[in-house]
């Protein structure tokens, strides 16, 4: 997998995972007007590997 950084249409920085098939499977969904910011964007998905997962379908009475 791997990161890339590229410019839009607009020229604002955005971001995009991409898998080993070429697949993106994510993206920054919003485009940031500074490039440090983009990368901040960056690091803050790198950094949720140990994000906890929850299941929101589970319902508690």
């Amino acid at each position: 997998m791997r990161f890339e950084l590229y410019r839009d249409s607009a020229g604002g920085w955005r971001w995009r995972l991409r898998a080993q098939n070429g697949n993106v499977v994510a993206d920054s969904a919003e485009a940031y007007v500074r490039r440090e910011d983009c990368e901040h964007g960056i690091a803050l998905v790198k950094g949720s590997a140990e994000a906890a997962i929850v299941d929101m379908t589970l319902r508690i009475a």
